[in-house]
C-alpha cells in the first residue's frame, strides 16, 4: 500500500508520562518526518486527541490543546479530535493512560468508540506497548495474537481472554492489526510498517537516518533472562562467575557442585533459590547470552560460535537459540553488523 494518512491517537486526563511520550515520538519520528527523498509522497501525519481537562504542568480545553507532560514544562497542541481518527489509512495508538494498566481503569469510552469506527472504515489497527489495552477494550484483538510490554502482557491476557497475548515477541503482524512490545520494540514495529508499505529499500535507508538496527524480525524474544545470583553469595557467585567464563568447556552439574563444594542435590536447590532456576537451564541460558554476544559482535562462523559458546555444533546451537530466542542465529545476526571487530572480536585497528 502507498505511504497514505497516519492517524495517532492520544489520550490522557493527568498528561502523558516519560514512557508514553517516548512511545508517542516513536511514532511521530518515522510518520511524522516528511522523507521525500526516500519516497514521495510521504506518509501523511495526523495528531489526534480528546478533550483534555486541567493538566499539571500541560494545557486545558478543546483537541486543539492537547495532553501534557506534568512537570516536563511543555505540552502537546493537536490539530484534531479522535474523530479524527476515521479515514485514516493506519490508526496508531502508542499508549493508555497508566490508570488504565496499572489500576484497572477501563480505557476512555471515547477513544473506544473512535477506535471501532476507525476499524469500521477500513484502517490498519496499530498498537505499541500499552496500547494494545486500547484495541482489546475496542474488541479488535479478540481471536487474535498480540503482545505488550513483557511487564503487563500478563494483566492483558487477565482483562482479555479472548486475546492470545504472546509475551515473548517484539512484535506481531495479523495483517490489518498489528502489535508491538515497550520500549524500541515500537520502534522495529513502526519500521515494519515502513518496509510493508514502501518497501525493504526504503524502511533500511530509514533505519540509518534514525541510527537504528534496519531489521528485527517480529518473532524475536523480547528479552533473555539469564540471572546470576546475590554478589554476596559465597557459596555460588564464584562457582558461576568461574562458570560464565568457561563456558566453552562441557561442563556439567556434578562439575560445578564439586568447585562449589557441595552435593549436586544441594548445589540444584541452592541455585533455584537464588535464580528460580535449575543448574542445567541456567547453564543454557547463560551460553545463549554468549552466543547472542558473540553474533552481534563478531563475524565468526555459526560453527565457532557454538563451540566458543558451549553448545557445540552449528546444529545444536542453531535449535537452542531458536528455541529461545525465537529466530535462528544467522538472521538474529543481520540486526547487528559486526561493526569494525575481527573475527576474533577484537577491535579492528583500521589498517
Amino acid at each position: 500500500m502507498p505511504a497514505g494518512t497516519v492517524a495517532v491517537a492520544v489520550v490522557q486526563d493527568a498528561g502523558l508520562s516519560h514512557w508514553e511520550m517516548y512511545e508517542l515520538s516513536i511514532a511521530l519520528a518515522v510518520f511524522g518526518i516528511p522523507h521525500e527523498d526516500l519516497a514521495d509522497p510521504w506518509y501523511r501525519l495526523r495528531l489526534c486527541a480528546a478533550e483534555a481537562p486541567d493538566v499539571p504542568g500541560g494545557r486545558s480545553g478543546p483537541p486543539g490543546d492537547g495532553p501534557g507532560v506534568p512537570g516536563a514544562g511543555f505540552s502537546l497542541r493537536t490539530d484534531h479530535g479522535l474523530d479524527g481518527l476515521v479515514g485514516a489509512d493506519t490508526v496508531i495508538v502508542p499508549s493508555v493512560p497508566e490508570e488504565c494498566v496499572d489500576d484497572g481503569r477501563e480505557v476512555p469510552a471515547e477513544l473506544v468508540e473512535a477506535l471501532r469506527a476507525a476499524a469500521a472504515s477500513g484502517a490498519r489497527m496499530v498498537s505499541l506497548c500499552t496500547g494494545a489495552f486500547a484495541l482489546a477494550a475496542a474488541g479488535l484483538l479478540d481471536g487474535r495474537r498480540a503482545t505488550a510490554h513483557w511487564q503487563h502482557t500478563a494483566e492483558l491476557a487477565a482483562r482479555h481472554p479472548g486475546v492470545t497475548v504472546d509475551d515473548s515477541v517484539l512484535y506481531t503482524d495479523d495483517g490489518d492489526v498489528l502489535t508491538s512490545a515497550g520500549a524500541t520494540a515500537a520502534l522495529d514495529l513502526c519500521l515494519h510498517l515502513v518496509r510493508r508499505d514502501l518497501g525493504a529499500r526504503v524502511a533500511n535507508q530509514l533505519a540509518r537516518r534514525l541510527v537504528v538496527h534496519a531489521h528485527r524480525a517480529g518473532g524475536q524474544a523480547q528479552f533473555i533472562d539469564a540471572p546470576l545470583p546475590p554478589s554476596d553469595d559465597e557459596g555460588l557467585g564464584p562457582v558461576l562467575q568461574w562458570a560464565t567464563e568457561h563456558l566453552a568447556r562441557p561442563l556439567t552439574v556434578d562439575d560445578l557442585a564439586r568447585r562449589a563444594r557441595m552435593s549436586p542435590r544441594t548445589f540444584h536447590r541452592r541455585l533455584y533459590e537464588a535464580t528460580g532456576t535449575t543448574p542445567l537451564q541456567w547453564l543454557l541460558q547463560q551460553r545463549i547470552a554468549r552466543a547472542q554476544t558473540l553474533l552481534e559482535c563478531t563475524d565468526l562462523p555459526v560453527e565457532q560460535v557454538g563451540e566458543r559458546s558451549g553448545l557445540g555444533t552449528a546444529a545444536n546451537l542453531r535449535r537452542h537459540f531458536t528455541r529461545t530466542v525465537g529466530v535462528s542465529p544467522t538472521v538474529y545476526r543481520r540486526s547487528f553488523p559486526a561493526g569494525g571487530l575481527t573475527p576474533s572480536g577484537r577491535p579492528s585497528t583500521g589498517r
